[in-house]
């Protein structure tokens, strides 16, 4: 009955909130032209404020009844919710946009971070969810209960016959005997239909007790995959290596020591012929160190092992082929590994905006908040651009893959483009970056 009042109240309580607002607004307008204005957002904001209420608690009792019958705590991550931030004019910043009053900043941050959480759509999802479950797992016993119930209850005001006997006490004993039967047998699928509800509520909600193990198990497979993924991109970088010094740098320095054998034997016949060898041996050493220095920077970057990732980034902005703005708030240094991880990815990104997007301006944002660091290119390019099999993308996604990051594109067709990288990390300083610059 808790279990059923409590899917009622879900849905009831806030349309009530909602009419009852609303009739007392065009009660204290006395019926004017003001009325309806004052009506519809009194309605929005009781009826909302009563919804959101019950999509919270609704979900928490779920919870706390699943754990006790399962006798385990069920763990729930919210998404983290961003400190307001005011800058040097006084405004506070949401995340989205600026607004003077802090109160009204909270209030718009709390909406949107109510309407993005996955976590809270699940309890959204489970409002609804809650009262069709309750009716088609809990209806047939609880039917079946109250039915027996009601049936022997009403032996003595119902005349009734079984097996062509008109008697009372027949009556009576039949009636007590069937509603008794029905009763037990509701009492008795009762228990397996309130277990399979709260099944049900584990795949609405996410998560459960019950599913803890087939969690643990998609985490082992999860970091199995990356690691194979971490393990073949290593591969083909040691590969990729190998051939550049083998068709590169290697060769080149064969050549100097064939051009440096002959001018030992053209030194005693013919020095301007030696003279003229040895340039050529001194511009393909030239050449070499070059070829040496491109490869360890497409290895690790100097400037990223020295100066962090800010710097790299606005580095590919200056060298990149589309006009570039950087923009970066970021508190310290991550660690040496994701920092490339990221400014490899933020390359490719920028090469394939040059390649695809026919784009005019492209920006890069670098952000740090609530233990994330965000990056987001965007371009005003053409659109339409895919997460394919095989494709950039995806590399980058097994890249990101590794540090439990994920990628997100938002490519509509004629523009612009989005992409957005989200990795967990902890930054190793206290000092602050901010900047922005423009390539």
């Amino acid at each position: 009955m808790v279990i059923v009042m409590a899917a009622a109240a879900g849905v009831v309580v806030p349309a009530a909130a909602a009419v009852c607002a609303a009739l007392l607004a065009v009660a204290l307008f006395d019926h004017g032209p003001l009325a309806p204005y004052a009506a519809v957002p009194s309605a929005v904001l009781a009826g909302g404020s009563a919804l959101y209420w019950f999509v919270r608690r609704g979900a928490g009792w779920t919870r706390q009844r699943v754990e006790r019958e399962a006798g385990e705590r069920w763990g729930v991550v919210y998404s983290p919710r961003e400190a307001l931030e005011q800058d040097a004019r006084g405004f506070w910043w949401t995340g989205v946009s600026y607004h003077r009053r802090r109160e009204v900043a909270w209030l718009v941050q709390s909406v949107r971070w109510a309407v993005r959480d996955h976590q809270v759509q699940r309890e959204g999802a489970w409002l609804l969810a809650n009262p069709v479950a309750v009716v088609v797992l809990l209806g047939v016993p609880m039917s079946m209960v109250w039915g027996g119930l009601v049936f022997a209850l009403t032996a003595t005001v119902d005349s009734r016959i079984f097996f062509g006997l008109y008697s009372e006490p027949v009556s009576l004993l039949f009636s007590v005997l069937i509603g008794g039967v029905l009763a037990v047998m509701g009492l008795a699928m009762m228990p397996r239909a309130v277990r399979a509800h709260g099944a049900f509520a584990c795949r609405v909600l996410g998560g459960g007790p019950q599913q803890s193990r087939a969690q643990l198990t998609e985490r082992v497979a999860q970091l199995t995959e990356t690691r194979a993924d971490a393990a073949d991109a290593q591969a083909a970088e040691l590969r990729r290596i190998e051939r550049d010094l083998h068709d590169g740098a290697q060769a080149r320095l064969v050549s100097i020591g064939l051009t440096l054998g002959a001018v030992e034997h053209l030194m005693a016949t013919d020095q301007a012929a030696a003279r003229e060898l040895l340039a050529e041996a001194r511009a393909a050493s030239a050449k070499a160190l070059q070829e040496l220095r491109d490869l360890v920077r497409g290895i690790h970057p100097p400037v990223l092992a020295e100066r962090g990732l800010p710097d790299a980034v606005r580095e590919l902005a200056l060298t990149a082929v589309v006009p570039t703005e950087v923009a970066v708030a970021l508190p310290g240094r991550s660690e040496a590994a994701l920092e490339t991880a990221v400014y490899f990815s933020v390359s490719e990104l920028l090469a394939n905006v040059a390649k695809h997007a026919r784009a005019r301006q492209t920006w890069v944002d670098v952000l740090y908040r609530a233990g994330r660091l965000r990056v987001v290119v965007t371009d005003d390019g053409s659109g339409g651009a895919r997460m394919e099999a095989g494709g950039g993308l995806r590399g980058i996604e097994k890249r990101l893959g590794t540090f439990d990051g994920t990628i997100s594109l938002d490519s509509p067709v004629g523009g612009p483009t989005t992409i957005t990288m989200e990795l967990p990390c902890a930054l190793s300083s206290p000092r602050t970056s901010i900047s922005s610059a423009k390539g």
